[in-house]
């Protein structure tokens, strides 16, 4: 499905970059790679440099062991083992180096779920401040994404979410994120290109 555009004009001073899980977890050597992650990464580097300091980082974290995370968590956990940190290389929840170098001033968030506001620590560091337009890209369209975008679209942010910058390990799911994003968040969710949000967005 093709970006539709900055529907709502272009983007103000008040907007944070939320980029999702760019990390080596996900990377070409990581356990859970993600073969379209290094294609949107200079877009994504691009960006993030531009305004590093309206940049937020969100890292998945998995569980410290088999067994040890809630619920339906500890079957994921029982299937995923290998992805624990006591089994994995812990530098795999590091971001992708050409990220990492821009935090600071970028800022990092750890989460142990797919959102990043099931815990509230998103909530309070965006509480009270002046950002209404939330701009994301990264990683994947449907899981984590998905749900940084849910959360921001209930919580009535302006969402941007950049179509070229944003990738899947499986090309289906994405597609059909794509065209839920775009029709059914039409009025929500304004799907875009980087060359659009460049343009759009002043240093």
């Amino acid at each position: 499905m093709a970006a539709r555009g900055l529907v709502h004009g272009p983007i103000g001073e008040h907007t944070l970059h939320i980029c999702v899980d760019m990390q080596r977890l996900f990377g070409p050597e990581g356990p859970w790679a993600v073969p379209w992650a290094e294609k949107v990464l200079p877009l994504i580097e691009e960006l993030a440099a531009r305004h590093s300091s309206r940049t937020l980082f969100t890292r998945f974290v998995p569980a410290q062991r088999e067994g040890e995370a809630p619920g339906m968590w500890a079957k994921y956990y029982k299937r995923w083992a290998n992805v624990t940190l006591e089994n994995m290389d812990p530098g795999f929840v590091d971001l992708l180096p050409t990220l990492a170098r821009l935090a600071p001033p970028a800022k990092v968030l750890d989460k142990k779920v797919y959102s990043p506001w099931t815990d509230g620590q998103l909530d309070a560091m965006l509480r009270g401040s002046d950002i209404n337009t939330l701009v994301i890209t990264g990683g994947e369209t449907d899981v984590c994404v998905l749900a940084t975008v849910l959360g921001a679209v209930d919580r009535g942010y302006r969402v941007v979410l950049v179509a070229d910058a944003i990738c899947s390990s499986a090309d289906n799911t994405h597609d059909a994120l794509m065209e839920l994003y775009t029709n059914r968040f039409s009025e929500q969710v304004e799907a875009v290109s980087m060359e659009e949000v460049l343009a759009n967005w002043p240093e």
